[in-house]
């Protein structure tokens, strides 16, 4: 398991998670900077300079997952993770994959008031002023803080919420262990399994009285995405898609749903790639728009966009692939892609 204490600068993360160490017993401390630092020093300076934090990088993303299970063959656990996370979709991404090694996550925000955290700020720039950092920490701290309020609403909502206003570390890490022992702030994520080979998927186009496309976006990996999943073994496409729609919104479909695009995604490491199949599951009325349903521990949103409006959601593979799909569609003839483009 890990205990993931989350939060921005000042919040109380690190001494809380000292702290902690002594009331889980087994646990142990699990610090992704570390990794950052080191892909600092390993990564050509002219890839760093295309991201402002390491937390942007694929590769940090992969390696906090695989660190982890990988400390977990070692320790008993808990990990500790005093790491602050606030973009929804690096979470996502991460949790996601933690899931999918079935390794549950304990999501706990730590919360401060913003003068307490300029309070806490200004104190450690102090404390660091003999190491010549104090000033540069404090303005980078100082900095999150914006990002930290714009993403407030989806971390309450996500984390299990410990208020360290007016709480020392002990007293910080006291509330965690009794949330983590209660279960709170527990990641109800689908465990979806990494694939090990190439893969077959189907999705659904579903659409609304104004030609909008349905798009939902999934808890366990980052962007968004079109209704629909893995085909199972000896399952026909058609009908995984048809399974998928009915499992992820609660709609049957009435009948098999036509072809409108077969795509071969290359493979590109880590992933495998394989073929994706999009269908035309057609237009709903707003009767059961209104019954549209959504699993909790897979889906947390859903809605109609138009092409223009896909391309700002979806990651650049499957906007791709559903323009392609909204074509023929309009000409009522499916089309074969090979990594995204039109052959035959």
């Amino acid at each position: 398991m890990i205990v993931w204490l989350n939060g921005t600068f000042g919040a109380g993360k690190t001494t809380a998670a000292h702290e902690l160490l002594d009331l889980l017993p087994g646990s142990t401390l699990y610090d992704p900077e570390l990794l950052g630092g080191g892909l600092r020093l390993m990564l050509p300076a002219k890839r760093l300079e295309d991201v402002d934090d390491y937390q942007d990088l694929p590769s940090w993303r992969r390696m906090v997952v695989d660190t982890a299970a990988a400390l977990l063959t070692e320790v008993p656990g808990p990990l500790v993770t005093p790491m602050t996370l606030l973009r929804q979709e690096y979470r996502d991404e991460i949790f996601g994959s933690l899931a999918a090694r079935r390794i549950p996550v304990r999501h706990v925000l730590l919360h401060a008031e913003e003068t307490i955290l300029r309070a806490r700020i200004s104190r450690r720039e102090e404390e660091q002023a003999d190491l010549g950092t104090g000033a540069s920490t404090r303005a980078w701290s100082l900095a999150h803080l914006g990002a930290y309020a714009t993403a407030l609403e989806w971390l309450a909502g996500d984390a299990h919420v410990v208020d360290t206003t007016r709480l020392t570390p002990r007293q910080t890490a006291e509330q965690v262990a009794e949330a983590v022992r209660t279960g709170a702030g527990s990641c109800d994520i689908v465990q979806t399994p990494e694939p090990t080979a190439e893969t077959l998927a189907a999705g659904v186009l579903l659409f609304d009285d104004e030609e909008r496309v349905l798009l939902v976006d999934p808890t366990y990996k980052p962007g968004w995405e079109f209704p629909g999943g893995i085909v199972e073994p000896g399952e026909a496409p058609s009908r995984a898609g048809v399974r998928e729609v009915a499992e992820e919104l609660g709609i049957q479909l009435p009948c098999t749903p036509r072809l409108l695009v077969m795509d071969w995604e290359a493979p590109k490491p880590p992933g495998f790639g394989g073929l994706r199949l999009l269908f035309d599951g057609g237009t709903l009325s707003g009767d059961r728009i209104r019954q549209l349903l959504l699993p909790g521990a897979e889906l947390r949103d859903w809605r109609f966009v138009t092409e223009t409006e896909a391309e700002k959601l979806l990651p650049p593979v499957r906007w791709n692939r559903l323009r392609w799909a909204l074509r023929a569609r309009a000409r009522g003839c499916p089309l074969n892609l090979e990594a995204g483009v039109p052959v035959g």
